[in-house]
């Protein structure tokens, strides 16, 4: 049933009970008022009029006094009458009015949560969480409108009253995506349960045919149902969490730079953990002038779920950020921020500890990146290498933990993830702990203990959503293909990076250039380029491509 239709009901039942509710009282009023007029002419011999009885049974009933008849109330009978029309006042006074009257009026002057909206090339998502709420960032920071549709009216208010645009209706119901005005959106988000997005898919489809539709599943099985029902993208929240954790355990972004470098150079490439209590946190990288003065350079940074290629200078750093910087240093305990672990040997092994949905997916990324694998999980399974509880030592160091490039956490509890997290921080402090978390309240608690890369499933499937759904920018998330190129373009010579402006351009951006032997990585927008430099280019797979077809329309230029 549709919100409307619901309402309308609503509305109805209501207004019955008000009508129910005022005729059962001028019933009991008009009642004792014959019953009053008859007993005082049968037992006291008083002909009263039908007006001056009603007076006494509303005063009598409300309480507010009983007039000039009190002394012709004389018989019994009177006065059980006038006793029994005092005990339904009192009755009308402390259960009626509150019972019924109250929440009546109360109904009547509440605002009800809109069931309909106006808006034009939004986003529709449908349902609420955690994950929604990063997607909901991330559509707000370029601009496109939102919509949630939700059957609860106490969400959907709460979501109003903090400035977010929902409505209330049934996700499932042709005329609720009507009301959410589906004909003119650019997309729908469907992530309520993998037996329902199917649904909320075909009623989207009653209304747009052509809408875009993404949706967010939990069991890589039903996929192929929720392609039948319209779905143009699935996103497969727990297989992209174990691909975006073994990405990172495959290569650090500090690794891939240093391996396309070929300049001996003092220029160190490190990535730094902002640790609660820096004073880093709160600054925008604008503010943080001690960068200048350490003669460091940020050349990106890991912000929340996403990676950011020379953030902009008014981006805030949190707590737990991951900078990608060069310096001539690799510590800073003035910053406090910790450099993150790396494997100077290039060891190409890695231990996943957890073997569900998640690990799984971990392993499998990971022996595609040429990465050998030591599984360790509770059960005895096919897959499994080491049996045992990883928050105890032994088994940990029975999988040689201190001897990876990595260790990945891909537990379903965040207790024993974080527990982990302290032993491996006291057996192998030189081995990198990429840790995922259910909950995002984890995530202090995992850094705390000595991890140094979390990613939580919300965050994850988050960004992953607004990579989709923004074309205004690219999102690298941390399941992308992303690297480092070593390039020579004479075709950009004497041209500054805010004229060649590449980044708009192809999504790819201009890092470090090698120029006479030296490194520089300090380059700012009027930097202009040279014909014999070579440069260090950075971005995903997609954007390598289009940086190649732009390099090659302009060297036809020339």
């Amino acid at each position: 049933m549709s919100a409307t239709g619901t309402e309308s009901e609503d509305a109805t039942d209501w207004r019955r009970r008000i009508w129910v509710a005022f005729a059962v009282g001028a019933g009991v009023v008009v009642a004792y008022t014959l019953l009053y007029q008859w007993a005082m002419a049968a037992f006291e011999g008083m002909q009263l009029s039908f007006l001056h009885s009603l007076r006494i049974v509303i005063e009598s009933l409300t309480t507010a006094g009983f007039g000039g008849d009190t002394e012709h109330w004389n018989s019994a009978p009177v006065h059980v009458l006038v006793v029994l029309m005092n005990l339904s006042g009192v009755l009308l006074v402390f259960l009626a009015i509150p019972l019924f009257a109250v929440p009546m009026f109360r109904r009547a002057f509440e605002t009800r949560p809109p069931t309909s909206s106006t808006l034009t090339d939004h986003v529709i998502v449908t349902g609420y969480s955690a994950q929604d709420e990063i997607l909901r960032s991330e559509l707000e920071s370029v601009g496109v409108d939102h919509l949630y549709v939700d059957p609860d009216p106490e969400l959907v208010t709460e979501l109003n009253e903090n400035g977010v645009d929902a409505v209330l209706g049934d996700p499932e119901a042709t005329d609720a995506m009507r009301a959410a005005n589906a004909e003119s959106a650019r997309a729908l988000v469907a992530d309520v349960d993998d037996e329902t997005n199917p649904t909320v898919m075909l009623a989207a489809d009653q209304v747009d045919p052509d809408l875009r539709a993404i949706s967010v599943i939990r069991d890589y099985q039903v996929e192929p149902y929720h392609r039948y029902a319209g779905a143009d993208d699935v996103v497969l929240a727990r297989q992209l969490l174990g691909k975006s954790l073994a990405m990172r355990a495959a290569a650090t972004y500090a690794e891939k730079f240093r391996e396309v470098v070929e300049v001996e150079s003092d220029v160190r490439i490190t990535e730094l953990l902002v640790e609660r209590g820096s004073d880093l946190v709160g600054q925008t990288f604008r503010e943080a002038t001690v960068f200048d003065r350490l003669g460091i350079t940020v050349i990106g940074a890991w912000l929340g779920g996403k990676f950011v290629v020379s953030p902009d200078p008014d981006t805030e750093i949190d707590e737990n950020a991951i900078l990608l910087i060069a310096g001539e240093r690799e510590e800073f305990p003035e910053l406090k921020a910790r450099p993150i672990p790396y494997d100077e040997d290039q060891s190409a092994r890695a231990v996943v500890c957890g073997y569900g949905t998640v690990g799984w997916s971990v392993t499998q990324t990971l022996r595609d990146q040429g990465v050998e694998v030591t599984v360790v999980d509770l059960e005895e399974k096919p897959g499994v290498d080491v049996v045992g509880d990883i928050t105890d030592p032994e088994t940990l160091e029975e999988a040689r933990v201190d001897e990876a490039r990595a260790v990945v956490l891909s537990l379903d509890e965040d207790t024993p993830t974080i527990y982990a997290a302290l032993v491996l921080e006291q057996l192998a402090p030189d081995v990198e702990v990429i840790a995922r978390a259910d909950d995002t309240d984890s995530l202090p608690k995992l850094y705390n203990a000595g991890a140094d890369f979390v990613l939580s499933l919300p965050t994850v499937t988050g960004e992953i959503l607004a990579s989709l759904l923004i074309e205004e920018e690219e999102i690298v998330t941390p399941d992308t293909e992303f690297g480092f190129v070593r390039t020579e373009v004479p075709a950009f010579a004497d041209r500054s990076l805010a004229d060649l402006d590449l980044r708009a351009k192809t999504g790819c951006t201009i890092v470090a250039i090698e120029r006479d032997g030296a490194l520089l990585t300090d380059l700012r927008a009027d930097f202009v380029i040279e014909e014999d430099d070579v440069l260090i280019v950075a971005g995903s797979d997609e954007a390598q491509e289009e940086f190649e077809r732009t390099l090659t329309v302009e060297s036809g230029r020339n």
